[in-house]
């Protein structure tokens, strides 16, 4: 089966607009004895929280990834693969390039701490880098479940999805109304999974057989949008405001809920009109790379901000009143240096990213050769989910605390992001056979 560009399309689209947004909204101030604050924008601003309506659009990167995963894990099935086998494989692919990037700011955080840097700032910075991790261990969580939730899928189809949106309403409600926090969290998986789950329906044509569907979905998660927030406890904006409460994001909400639902309905209503645009090799030339490097771009956006800081440390960025039109002016060649700044950071770390790509190949034979003999399959799959168990802990305490809490390393994430993707790693490297010497490679591939 051919890809879909517009699955791969919706997945760029969706980090580009998550790192246009962070950058719109992250603002650098010079006190006067020179330090740099980051005041929070939606917080000292209010009126931007309706900006966020049209930046976060994360479901449809949950959306994308569970119309691919399903496709993989269908394909997978078909070639006499295991779920086991199949899970480590998603999860290598996040894994390999989160580990490398964690570690490369550990080491800056080292060095820094030794040399003396305020802890104060550290820890700031050390948040600003792993701001973006929240997406990570629940991705990993979703990727782990799929063959489960894909076997719901096959059997009950769209009812699957309606029922996790029906608990995580009732999960939102106790939050708000009994609050119990904990029962929150459940939230997580269930509203991220819900927008999952579609992509299944959608790639077998459950969310298209009718024309009904799409505008239903679209109007009435709107409208259920704003009755929650309209006449709801929930606030407006879709991205995590410190001091309101409650959030529709930490846990994620029943208006995130309805969101994400109007957000499927008018992706699958575009879907005609942009997949004529996207069979245009000019557009297609533009999407592709962005695609490519979605990963890199996701997990790097905010170093720019960091270079940024250096004009600010000098004084030489003008400096109106926080929020004023010359502030929002100044946004744009903002938003141009950090730009310019992030495509050097990816083209550096292209030869990086080209060697994990080896790595996983060479970890991963039947990513590129074809699937992998049960025969070669390990026998135990316990170091799997152990790994998995260890390295999403680690990426939530990241995600929470920040890769620098009160200006030192923090160790015990540290070492359980390690050891998480050696248990992973390891029993691929035995299981692994030499695809490129084999005589049935490409009879196993086709």
């Amino acid at each position: 089966m051919s890809r879909d560009r517009y699955v791969d399309f919706l997945r760029a689209w969706a980090i580009v607009l998550v790192v246009i947004g962070h950058w719109l909204i992250t603002a650098l101030v010079r006190g006067p004895g020179g330090e740099i604050t980051a005041p929070e924008l939606l917080a000292v601003v209010p009126w931007t929280q309706w900006l966020t309506l049209g930046f976060q659009v994360m479901p449809l990167f949950f959306l994308a990834g569970g119309h691919a995963a399903g496709g993989s894990w269908v394909r997978a099935r078909a070639a006499g693969g295991t779920a086991a086998g199949w899970v480590a494989g998603r999860a290598l692919r996040l894994l390999l390039p989160a580990g490398v990037y964690s570690a490369l700011v550990l080491l800056a955080v080292g060095v820094c701490a030794a040399v003396g840097v305020d802890p104060d700032t550290l820890a700031l910075v050390g948040w600003a880098m792993a701001m973006q991790f929240w997406f990570l261990p629940v991705y990993l969580i979703l990727s782990a479940l799929t063959p489960v939730l894909h076997a719901a899928h096959r059997r009950w189809g769209p009812a699957v999805p309606l029922a996790m949106g029906v608990v995580a309403l009732a999960a939102s409600v106790s939050v708000v109304a009994v609050h119990t926090p904990y029962v929150g969290l459940l939230n997580y998986v269930l509203v991220w999974g819900v927008a999952y789950q579609l992509g299944f329906c959608w790639r077998d044509g459950r969310l298209t057989g009718h024309r009904a569907v799409a505008p239903a979905m679209a109007a009435g998660g709107g409208l259920a949008f704003v009755a929650l927030v309209g006449l709801g406890p929930f606030p407006v904006s879709l991205i995590l405001v410190t001091g309101q409460s409650p959030s529709n994001t930490d846990p994620p909400s029943a208006a995130m809920l309805a969101w994400a639902v109007a957000q499927v309905g008018l992706c699958l209503l575009a879907a005609r009109g942009m997949r004529r645009l996207l069979d245009r090799e000019r557009v297609w030339r533009v999407v592709r790379p962005v695609g490519g490097a979605s990963m890199t771009l996701y997990l790097w956006h905010m170093l720019p901000v960091l270079v940024a800081a250096a004009f600010y440390l000098t004084g030489i960025a003008p400096e109106p009143a926080f929020g004023s039109a010359a502030w929002w002016a100044l946004r744009v060649p903002w938003l141009l240096v950090l730009g310019v700044v992030l495509a050097g950071v990816v083209a550096v770390l292209l030869p990086l990213d080209r060697g994990l790509a080896a790595l996983y190949e060479r970890l991963r034979p039947d990513a590129r050769y074809g699937p992998i003999r049960p025969d070669a399959a390990p026998r135990r799959s316990w170091p799997l989910w152990l790994g998995l168990g260890a390295a999403v802990a680690a990426l939530t305490r990241f995600a929470v605390h920040g890769f620098a809490p009160e200006g030192r390393i923090p160790v015990l994430p540290t070492l359980g992001l390690a050891l998480g993707t050696l248990l992973i790693v390891l029993p691929q490297r035995a299981r692994r056979r030499p695809a490129e010497n084999s005589k049935d490679t490409l009879e196993e591939a086709a």
